[in-house]
């Protein structure tokens, strides 16, 4: 990991040397209350003419750090979506939020001894979020949140007050003056600061949603999270109805389970979901009885799955049964 953020910083120093001194602050991690995740809540609240403030880290000198795409957007009366270091710069967030500014805020301070704990940041480490009115944003923005594009901000600074939001996609950054242009091509979540000016952007990462429990679930979750996926783990149908549907073609779903009917109910939401790979764990025989419960509720085309899920490789240990899944849901999700 420290090697790979080695390259990404080094790659992200050379595009910045060809157009100006900022410098860039990098995040990594797993993340599980992204800006992605929050989207929703906020282009509700905006369509709503709700009020609600969106804050995310912009920096911190405390190595290993794990914000990454992590945010929070309070509401009026102390409501709360989200989640950035668990909570433990919230009091400081939200003091800010209650006072319903027109312009966003740039926030900087100290990790004290109780958001040392609760964060796990080094006591006395600098940290800088910024905290901007969701309807300073562009309306549609949170539409591509939603669509997981990779999103830029480019925020105008003065002081400490943030006057001023354009937000790019993939297809608007070609407008972009070359600085932005050039930081957008680096493919990390990465904070970039000049004296008037900081640029965030956000990279969509995968998710991958498992339906089932025991052993195997959970070794394809820590294989998962170790490649920085998102990782959700649901055993009850309906819940995984809720996660399924949040889905994009970047993701995947794999089931498990040695019951047909609870597991032919994961597949049919995973079926109704956008993802990119459906993998179905279990024997021959269980997948055949799954189709048939599927084809009995009418859902005949069930292309999409993969069963039994995972290249064949002979695995038999729950990591390597991971592995094997794995490796066919990237190959899958990148075209081979």
């Amino acid at each position: 990991e420290s090697a790979r953020l080695t390259v990404r910083k080094r790659s992200l120093i050379k595009v910045l040397r060809r157009s100006s001194p900022w410098q860039a602050v990098f995040k990594r991690g797993i993340y599980t209350h992204t800006m992605y995740d929050i989207a929703l809540s906020v282009n509700a609240f905006v369509r709503s003419q709700t009020r609600a403030d969106v804050a995310w880290l912009l920096a911190t000198d405390a190595a290993g750090q794990n914000s990454g795409n992590d945010a929070v957007v309070f509401t009026p009366g102390g409501g709360r979506l989200g989640n950035l270091f668990n909570g433990a710069f919230d009091s400081r967030l939200m003091e800010i939020a209650s006072r319903k500014l027109a312009v966003g805020r740039i926030v900087d301070g100290e990790v004290t001894p109780l958001e040392a704990t609760i964060s796990g940041l080094p006591l006395g480490a600098k940290v800088r979020f910024a905290i901007i009115p969701a309807d300073l944003f562009e309306d549609d923005i949170w539409q591509s949140f939603l669509e997981r594009e990779k999103i830029a901000f480019d925020m105008t600074i003065a002081g400490d007050e943030i006057t001023r939001v354009e937000s790019y996609n993939s297809a608007s950054i070609l407008a972009a003056d070359p600085d932005l242009a050039d930081a957008f091509k680096v493919e990390a979540s990465v904070t970039v600061s000049a004296d008037s000016r900081v640029i965030s952007i956000f990279l969509p990462i995968r998710k991958v949603a498992i339906f089932g429990n025991g052993p195997i679930p959970q070794a394809i979750a820590g294989l998962a999270q170790a490649l920085g996926w998102q990782v959700s783990i649901e055993s009850k149908p309906d819940n995984f109805a809720g996660v399924a549907a949040t889905l994009s073609s970047m993701d995947s779903i794999v089931v498990t389970g040695h019951e047909v009917e609870s597991s032919g109910r994961a597949l049919a939401y995973a079926l109704e979901s956008k993802a990119g790979y459906i993998g179905a764990l279990g024997s021959r025989k269980m997948q055949d009885d799954r189709a048939d419960w599927l084809a009995y509720r009418d859902i005949v085309e069930i292309s999409r799955i993969h069963g039994p899920a995972g290249f064949s490789i002979g695995a038999k240990s729950p990591l390597e049964i991971a592995l094997s899944v794995l490796a066919q849901a990237l190959a899958v999700l990148n075209g081979i």
